[in-house]
């Protein structure tokens, strides 16, 4: 009964030394410097993508990096994939110039909060942490984008390096845009404006391919003088009949238009006006309209709209 009771006691004490060692070091453990060492290694990474400093972004991770950045679909192995991943031409074509900072650089931001580093043994450490980037207004900075990251580090040739990362947008940041009215930069409005004259201009020559693209199997349309809620057979169909017809369009402008956007969502509110010509005749027709885009990808979509006909 002694003899069992010692085994069983061994074995316990096993477990419990096993479960002890692989359990991180905490806080006040005697790791403060290279804490800040990591802290220093992250941030050199983010004023790298700031300051478009390829070599720094190739020399700050290790040739086996592992990881998924946000729009991974599969995991990335290796600098070479990580680099392409980012965007960036790689390997870069010999004799490539350096590309010269982004005119805009001295406004850009970035600011890491919440870290935390767990050391799991002498030479590796995990780092998780949130950091904004945005633009710089005085002393504070204007966020544009905040990651939630993940990243493993390694200590090599007596220096930590970054071997892995899992980089996503942050899911509550991210919530919080979609119902936060933002701005549209003249770029993001142009954009906006030619996707709503596509849409315009599709219909009224029933350009079916540019239709199928720009309007989705959801789209529910209210039209000017139909009591009927158009889907989008019902918008082929009608844009078909237009082109049977042999009308023509002759002008189309838009006097006044205002955006919302809420995270990829865009709401128009609009004032029309176009012209048919019918059978040697020409009609114009006014009015009032609420369009809404939604971005999928590159691409703007039109998910729905209500026109009026009001003057």
């Amino acid at each position: 009964m002694t003899r069992r009771f010692s085994i069983f006691s061994l074995l316990l004490l096993l477990a419990f030394r096993v479960t002890s060692d692989a359990r991180p070091m905490s806080q006040g453990d005697g790791r403060d410097a290279d804490r800040a060492a990591i802290r220093a290694h992250i941030e050199s990474i983010c004023q790298a993508f700031i300051d478009g400093d390829i070599e720094k972004i190739y020399a700050t991770h290790s040739q086996d990096w592992r990881g998924y950045l946000v729009n991974s679909r599969v995991p990335i192995r290796g600098i070479d994939e990580y680099m392409k991943a980012n965007g960036i031409a790689w390997p870069r074509p010999t004799g490539a110039a350096k590309p010269a900072p982004s005119p805009d650089v001295t406004a850009a931001g970035f600011k890491v909060f919440d870290l935390d580093v767990n050391f799991y043994g002498p030479e590796l450490a995990v780092a998780c942490f949130m950091v904004d980037f945005g633009r710089k207004s005085g002393t504070d900075l204007v966020t544009t984008s905040r990651l939630r990251i993940m990243d493993v580090y390694a200590k090599r040739s007596g220096n930590w390096i970054q071997v892995a990362s899992h980089t996503v947008v942050d899911p509550a940041w991210r919530s919080e845009q979609t119902s936060t009215a933002g701005t549209v930069p003249p770029q993001i409005r142009r954009q906006i404006l030619d996707a709503r004259e596509a849409v315009w201009k599709a219909y009224f020559s029933n350009d079916r391919a540019a239709l199928e693209k720009l309007i989705p199997e959801e789209a529910i349309a209210i039209n000017e003088g139909s009591e009927a809620w158009a889907n989008r057979d019902a918008i082929m169909a009608d844009a078909q009949r237009f082109a049977d017809s042999g009308a023509k369009l002759v002008r189309l402008e838009f006097p006044r238009t205002d955006i919302q956007v809420y995270g990829n969502t865009f709401i128009l509110y609009t004032s029309y006006l176009y012209e048919i010509e019918a059978q040697g005749k020409r009609s114009i027709s006014k009015g009032r309209g609420t369009e809404i885009f939604v971005r999928r990808g590159n691409t703007l979509i039109n998910t729905g709209w209500h026109l009026d006909g009001g003057k």
